[in-house]
């Protein structure tokens, strides 16, 4: 789903890395106010709100990770039918790139239960990669990384969150 003339644009997010890696609440916070405004319309408004900001504060959990701090975090929210669109740019290094790259590829080639067994049962592995596993499972959500310029990710997740039963 691209940012087209089917897509609707609900909301635009941003804020300056240094401050939003000032408050771990940051996540929860803008996680909880963004959920609202974008399920205000949703058959079940307050279902659609606390699916929403469990995943989208998992999102901002990944970006607080990142600890970088040039630069702005991003959040943008599209919508097309029964699905939301999030984008999440934010900085982050070339390593961390690669590292997000082999989670999304496992999920992608069909070991993301395997994985994510694996990594909720090991206190040694980076919140990051429960974190993905977790959502592409969890939320049935398609995620995808998009080019963006040097020292910057864009992180693609679409959801579908009124097909997810209990």
């Amino acid at each position: 789903m691209q940012a087209d003339a089917a897509s609707e644009p609900l909301l635009e997010l941003k804020m300056e890395m240094t401050i939003f890696v000032a408050d771990w609440l940051h996540c929860d916070q803008c996680a909880a106010y963004v959920a609202r405004m974008v399920s205000h319309d949703r058959p079940d408004p307050i279902r659609h709100a606390n699916l929403l900001s469990a995943a989208l504060n998992e999102l901002f959990e990944m970006s607080f990770h990142a600890r970088e701090c040039n630069g702005a975090l991003t959040c943008r929210f599209y919508r097309r039918g029964p699905t939301e669109r999030i984008e999440l740019i934010f900085p982050c290094s070339a390593d961390q790139r690669v590292f997000y790259e082999t989670i999304l590829h496992h999920i992608k080639s069909g070991r993301a239960l395997a994985d994510y067994l694996d990594v909720i049962t090991n206190d040694d592995v980076r919140a990051e990669h429960a974190i993905l596993l977790g959502l592409a499972l969890n939320y049935d959500a398609d995620i995808t990384l998009d080019e963006q310029e040097a020292g910057m990710l864009t992180l693609v997740v679409d959801l579908a969150l009124e097909r997810l039963l209990n």
